[in-house]
C-alpha cells in the first residue's frame, strides 16, 4: 500500500507552496552571487546554462561563496577572486542539480535523490504568469522527510524502531578537533554541503564540542572568510554563533591574525561593504526570478557579519546541537530534525562522545527499502 501511495502521488504535491527560484546567469560574476544571497530571502540561487534559461546547471550558495575565497589560490587576494565566474563556484558534477517533471511520481523523484542528486529542479505548475523558461522550484531531502512523516502509518514498524537498529547511524567521518585551523576543515565542510550533515568539532579526549554546519555558515556574508582564514575550528564556531555581529574584540582578533599572517586582502574584505545601493542595483540586474516582478529590495543599512546562526536563532549554543542516543526511535529523530530545521542529528552517549550521524539521506535509505519489501511481494 505505501508503494501504492508513492506510485500515486505526483511530485508536484510536494512543490505546494514553495517559492519560484531566484537565478542568476552563467556570465554573472562571483560578486553578483554574493550580492543577490545577501538581498535575497533565500539561502541560495540558481545558475542557468543560457541567457534563453533553458536548464538549471546548478545552485550556490554563502558556502559555496566563502569556501571559494579560502581557496589557496584565493585566499591572499580574495577581492580578486570576486570577480571570477559564478561557474567557479559550481559542483563539477550536473548531475547534483536534477530536473523532475511535475507530473512524476513521489516515487520517481525519490529515486533519483538516493542515486545522488543534491537538489531536484521542478515546474511549478499552479503559476499563471510563465516568462523565460517557466516557474521552477527546488526540492530538497528535507520535502520527503516532511512528507513521510505526514505517510508515518504506512511506514510501521521501521519508523518505530532505534536508529541503531536499523542501521541509518552512519560513522562521523566529516570531523576535526577543536584546536585544528578551521582552514582544514573546507573540504569536510564541502562535502558535508553535498549530503547534506555538517562537521563535528571534537575535543581533545574526544567529546563532541559543537560543528561547523553549513546551514549556519550559509546565514553568514563574506566577512566570515577571514575568520575561516586565521581562527581555529573551536574559535570559528564562537565566531558565527554569536546571534549577530561578533563582539568587537573577536574581530579585533582576526584582523590582528590576519595581519601577523600576511592577510592583507582578507583583512579589506573584512571592511569591505557590497551592500551599497549600488551594488544592489547591479545585483537587481542580474538575479531574476520566473515569478512576479517584485520592488528592489532595499539597501541593507549596515554591515551583517552575521543573520544569526542556526543554534542562537533556536535559543542554545553551536555546543548544545541536536544530538539523540543510539536507541532512539527512527520517527523520534525525524521530528527532532524537522523541528530544529537540520537535516541530521548528532549521535551521542551518555559520555557525549560522538557515536555517528544520522542524516536525512540515512532516513530516506531505509524508507525506500521498506516499501520495496512489499512491492517485490507484489510483483
Amino acid at each position: 500500500m505505501a508503494v501504492s501511495l508513492l506510485q500515486s502521488r505526483e511530485v508536484s504535491d510536494l512543490c505546494i507552496g514553495k517559492p519560484a527560484i531566484r537565478s542568476l546567469p552563467s556570465s554573472a560574476t562571483v560578486v553578483e552571487a554574493l550580492i543577490a544571497l545577501k538581498r535575497g530571502g533565500d539561502a541560495v540561487v540558481g545558475v542557468w546554462d543560457s541567457p534563453e534559461k533553458k536548464a538549471v546547471t546548478g545552485k550556490v550558495c554563502m558556502v559555496d561563496v566563502l569556501c571559494f575565497l579560502c581557496a589557496e589560490e584565493n585566499i591572499s587576494a580574495p577581492a580578486a577572486a570576486l570577480d571570477a565566474p559564478v561557474s567557479a563556484l559550481l559542483p563539477k558534477d550536473p548531475a547534483l542539480v536534477c530536473r523532475v517533471e511535475p507530473h512524476s511520481s513521489v516515487l520517481e523523484a525519490l529515486d533519483a535523490i538516493l542515486d545522488g542528486a543534491h537538489t531536484l529542479v521542478v515546474p511549478i505548475q499552479s503559476r499563471k504568469k510563465l516568462t523565460g523558461g517557466g516557474d521552477l522550484c527546488w526540492l530538497t531531502p528535507e520535502d520527503f522527510v516532511r512528507f513521510f512523516l505526514n505517510s508515518i502509518a504506512f511506514l510501521s514498524p521501521a519508523s518505530s524502531l532505534s536508529v541503531s537498529s536499523l542501521g541509518v547511524v552512519s560513522r562521523a567521518n566529516l570531523s576535526v578537533l577543536h584546536r585544528d585551523p578551521a582552514l582544514s576543515a573546507l573540504p569536510l565542510v564541502r562535502a558535508a554541503l553535498a549530503d547534506h550533515i555538517s562537521v563535528a568539532v571534537l575535543s581533545d579526549d574526544g567529546r563532541f564540542a559543537g560543528e561547523i554546519s553549513p546551514s549556519t555558515l550559509a546565514l553568514c556574508d563574506e566577512s566570515v572568510a577571514a575568520a575561516l582564514a586565521t581562527l581555529s575550528a573551536g574559535d570559528l564556531i564562537a565566531f558565527i554563533d554569536c546571534g549577530g555581529a561578533p563582539p568587537d574584540s573577536a574581530v579585533r582578533a582576526v584582523k590582528a591574525s590576519l595581519a601577523d599572517a600576511g592577510l592583507v586582502g582578507m583583512l579589506e574584505l573584512l571592511e569591505s561593504d557590497f551592500s551599497s545601493p549600488s551594488s544592489s542595483t547591479s545585483a537587481s540586474s542580474s538575479c531574476s526570478s520566473s515569478d512576479e516582478e517584485s520592488p528592489p529590495a532595499p539597501a541593507m543599512a549596515r554591515r551583517v557579519r552575521s543573520t544569526g546562526s542556526y543554534s542562537a536563532r533556536m535559543g542554545r549554543r553551536s555546543e548544545e546541537a541536536i544530538v539523540c542516543h543510539p536507541g532512539s526511535s527512527l520517527v523520534a529523530v525525524m521530528v527532532q530534525a524537522l523541528a530544529h530545521r537540520v537535516s541530521y542529528v548528532w549521535v551521542v552517549d551518555d559520555e557525549y562522545r560522538l557515536v555517528g550521524i544520522v542524516g536525512f539521506l540515512d532516513m530516506l535509505r531505509v524508507f525506500r527499502e521498506h516499501l520495496q519489501q512489499p512491492f517485490e511481494g507484489e510483483a
